[in-house]
């Protein structure tokens, strides 16, 4: 996982992977050096075609950065966020990646069981994490992290490991997630608030604190006016969360 296959073809060892699979093998790259390292600056990642310890071609496969990506990342950045892009590829591909999408903070080369291992590195140094991934090998992490989100188009094993699955494959409903999470939290603590504080008042006024001096009793009727007003406060206030309008 996260290096290459092996075969064997016609009698031979055939191997297909990355430059981790050729350092496992002790086999060094000789005249595909430069071809290698000029595709990873492009973005695109470089396999190697290896026949009996022996390297006789590359391949260069990339995915394709989705369109909304770039955008996405710079909502989350106004959002306050820090985004962090871990990915199996070497340095220079993730590099190339990372600048088209507009991230600074690139952790490379990781294998696919190291991605959990990253997730807890950042919350050891006091980072709350949320993880966004839509595939099998993203599975561990998403588990890890304070929120995982899953992306609706990813696999099912992601789906099931993580906290919110979007229901596109769209990225925007990143930023989304986390602006109507916030706006929740914020109405949650106000009703919190404003229900305390109608209990502090109205429970003392109803047992009787101001008879002794003022000879003032609530009458029941106010009483359940004052607890229906209140009520209606909360889910009045709660109501605001349909005039959020998410980009």
């Amino acid at each position: 996982a996260g290096h290459g296959v092996e075969a064997r073809l016609e009698g031979k060892a055939a191997l297909i992977g990355s430059q981790r699979l050729l350092a496992k093998h002790g086999v060094r790259l000789k005249d595909f050096e430069v071809q290698s390292e000029r595709l990873a600056r492009v973005g695109k990642t470089p396999l190697y075609v290896m026949v009996n310890r022996h390297v006789v071609g590359l391949i260069a496969v990339a995915d394709v950065l989705k369109p909304q990506a770039a955008k996405e990342v710079q909502q989350l950045c106004r959002l306050g966020l820090d985004v962090v892009m871990v990915t199996g590829d070497n340095q220079y591909t993730a590099q190339a990646i990372a600048q088209q999408a507009g991230i600074s903070r690139i952790l490379a080369e990781v294998l696919p069981e190291d991605k959990a291992a990253e997730v807890v590195r950042l919350q050891q140094a006091g980072a709350s994490v949320g993880m966004v991934g839509d595939g099998i090998n993203d599975a561990p992490a998403l588990a890890q992290a304070d929120v995982g989100i899953a992306l609706g188009t990813g696999t099912d094993v992601a789906i099931e490991a993580a906290d919110i699955t979007l229901l596109r494959g769209d990225l925007s409903g990143v930023s989304a997630a986390i602006a109507l999470s916030r706006r929740t939290m914020q109405i949650i603590r106000q009703n919190l608030f404003w229900a305390f504080a109608y209990n502090t008042a109205g429970i003392p006024l109803a047992a009787g604190v101001l008879y002794p001096v003022f000879a003032i009793l609530l009458d029941p009727m106010f009483a359940a006016m004052a607890m229906a007003l209140s009520s209606v406060s909360v889910l009045t206030n709660s109501l605001r969360l349909r005039t959020l309008r998410l980009e």
